[in-house]
């Protein structure tokens, strides 16, 4: 089902991302190839596993672009083989995940036919919380803000 964000595009500013974001959402529900997971290891750190069975690290490619991380594949045509049955998967593919605020890519590995994408949240100390302190007298005292 496809929703028409037209509307809410003449009536808001600055909504764009999330409006992109839902549109990307609504296109990719019938996609289901490679299958995937996403894990959560602790408060900010996660986990993309892709089945790439038959995926070499030179068939594949990762890319993060603003707040999109794309992961692809192509493996090169091998005219030499002759299948009487293609059970195993093969074809091209391209997968894209919506990053959050501050979520960057730490590091991939392949193994066993798995592609391991790790995720890491790194909020920088402008956004932590902080603790301000109170000071008493007439006179308001400068602000100097502690790390929580």
């Amino acid at each position: 089902m496809r929703f028409d964000l037209s509307p809410l595009y003449r009536s808001t500013v600055g909504f764009d991302r999330l409006f992109q974001m839902l549109d990307g959402a609504a296109d990719n529900q019938g996609q289901s190839y490679p299958p995937y997971n996403i894990e959560r290891l602790g408060d900010n750190e996660y986990r993309i596993t892709m089945a790439v069975a038959g995926f070499s690290e030179a068939d594949l490619g990762i890319e993060v672009k603003e707040s999109a991380l794309t992961v692809t594949g192509k493996q090169p045509e091998d005219a030499k083989r002759n299948y009487l049955h293609q059970g195993i998967a093969g074809r091209a593919f391209e997968r894209r995940f919506q990053l959050a605020d501050h979520v960057e890519v730490s590091g991939a590995k392949l193994e066993h036919g798995l592609l391991h994408i790790e995720l890491k949240r790194v909020i920088p100390e402008s956004k932590k919380p902080r603790r301000i302190e109170i000071g008493a007298g007439a006179e308001p005292q400068s602000i100097t803000a502690k790390a929580a």
